[in-house]
């Protein structure tokens, strides 16, 4: 436990939170300490199966690790700055990394240490990444205003639109189709056509920036997370993306900004929901369609909680700026419940 104290920077001081949630669930003490994933703070998060996730921090490291075990797999190191993205193609052993240094860089789980293909074309931190729904193409965002389309196989740059202060901070493809969402510093929502690589619709702007976004496994709904302080903004939002721009619901609760908003997989019996995580360093789970708060869960000391993964209907983890990653557990019984059951 030292080891990880030492070696991962704490601002806790910084986004505690100042008053009490309701409903809330403070860690407790009996939670399993893995070795640690990272050595600095943890920027994002995923799955590439039903046991591995994949990681990125500020330690310029891409890791694999096996949250069930609670063991390292794999760690592949090639860029010269902070991670900011990772992304894997399901059904693949394929992992995408962006960095703070421009570059994104495509691994393989079976090919040894060294990137298979590097991506260059952004003039400063890449920070929106995903995949097309075949594979075959990939999107990428920068604070450089721009929005890049790629041939994954060749590495070339098939695309690249540049629009002013389009500074951006997240992208998702909607599954199946072939338009990208995308959210922004200028406070907007953005739908992009993959073919004609030009925006199709520009939601109306919010008060604060849009910081994540995340599309439903139907295509029908978004989600989309804002910037704030002191309870004001911090809010995520239910689009409906059959209307684009109609906003449904707003889940308002954190004290910060919210940094990641996810979907939550569907289990029988039980309504939709969605999770978000916020610099105030608490996990708030939501009815998707009421918005009413189901539960809250505070990890004192770890910083802002910055990227969200499902591994199934009753786990999740969450990447940390101070204190690793975490594997939480949901309860769906009587009352809802999430616990923290391990961190590394």
């Amino acid at each position: 436990m030292g080891k990880l104290q030492s070696k991962i920077r704490r601002r806790s001081d910084l986004y505690r939170s100042s008053r009490e949630e309701e409903a809330e669930s403070v860690a407790v003490n009996q939670v399993v300490q893995y070795d640690p994933a990272h050595t600095d703070a943890i920027n994002c998060v995923t799955t590439i199966s039903s046991d591995l996730c994949v990681s990125g921090g500020s330690d310029q490291v891409v890791v694999v690790y096996d949250w069930r075990a609670g063991r390292l797999r794999q760690s592949f190191q090639g860029h010269t700055k902070e991670v900011t993205k990772v992304k894997c193609v399901p059904g693949t052993n394929r992992i995408f990394s962006a960095s703070r240094d421009k570059s994104v860089l495509m691994w393989d789980l079976t090919s040894g240490d060294r990137p298979l293909q590097e991506f260059c074309g952004h003039e400063l931190v890449v920070n929106g990444l995903d995949i097309s729904p075949d594979g075959s193409q990939m999107c990428t965002g920068s604070r450089d205003n721009s929005m890049c389309l790629w041939d994954i196989e060749s590495g070339e740059c098939l695309q690249k639109n540049t629009i002013s202060r389009n500074l951006v901070t997240h992208l998702c493809w909607v599954p199946g189709g072939t338009s990208i969402i995308q959210t922004s510093e200028d406070k907007t929502i953005k739908v992009w056509d993959s073919r004609s690589w030009q925006v199709t619709n520009t939601f109306p702007a919010k008060q604060y920036i849009q910081t994540h976004c995340d599309v439903s496994s139907n295509s029908n709904y978004l989600l989309s997370s804002s910037n704030g302080f002191g309870g004001q903004g911090c809010e995520a939002t239910l689009w409906d993306l059959r209307q684009p721009g109609c906003k449904m619901v707003e889940y308002r609760g954190h004290l910060q900004t919210t940094a990641c908003c996810i979907f939550l997989p569907s289990s029988q019996g039980a309504p939709a929901m969605v999770a978000t995580s916020s610099h105030d360093c608490s996990i708030k789970i939501w009815d998707q369609n009421t918005a009413a708060c189901l539960c809250t869960l505070t990890l004192a000391g770890s910083g802002p909680l910055v990227s969200l993964a499902p591994c199934d209907v009753s786990s999740l983890l969450c990447a940390s700026f101070n204190t690793g990653l975490h594997l939480l557990h949901l309860g769906q019984g009587a009352a809802m419940d999430l616990r923290e059951i391990a961190r590394f």
